[in-house]
């Protein structure tokens, strides 16, 4: 088994309208063909993907931030959802949940606040 290798570069000092390799009598790739599309979809699904994520991410930390560790949480799930919604997620109803429930965090954490006096609390009392 041979393996050819194709060089597709032009010389400038060829002749017009000829690449170096055709005047060498090489056999080369038509260069006047239409170009490649430029791998634009990969870069838009990852892009795509991220915001998915970001979505589900803020979704998932505001739930278990009605729980545990709501003063962390809640504004993480609140950045999330943004940055989701600014990136064009195609899960915006789970955005926005992870968004309320970031907000419900906070009040959450607000009552719990004004109730004991202090950031500390306790689910059994």
């Amino acid at each position: 088994m041979t393996l050819t290798l194709i060089d597709r570069t032009r010389s400038t000092h060829a002749a017009p309208g000829k690449g170096a390799d055709t005047a060498l009598g090489k056999d080369v790739a038509d260069t006047d063909a239409a170009p490649e599309k430029a791998p634009d979809a990969a870069p838009r699904r990852a892009t795509g993907r991220e915001a998915d994520g970001l979505a589900v991410a803020s979704f998932v930390l505001g739930l278990v931030g009605l729980l545990v560790f709501n003063i962390l949480l809640g504004p993480m799930a609140i950045v999330m959802a943004l940055l989701a919604l600014i990136r064009h997620t195609r899960r915006r109803g789970r955005a926005f949940l992870g968004l309320a429930l970031g907000v419900a965090d906070l009040a959450v954490l607000a009552a719990l606040v004004t109730a004991n006096g202090t950031v500390a609390w306790s689910i059994g009392g």
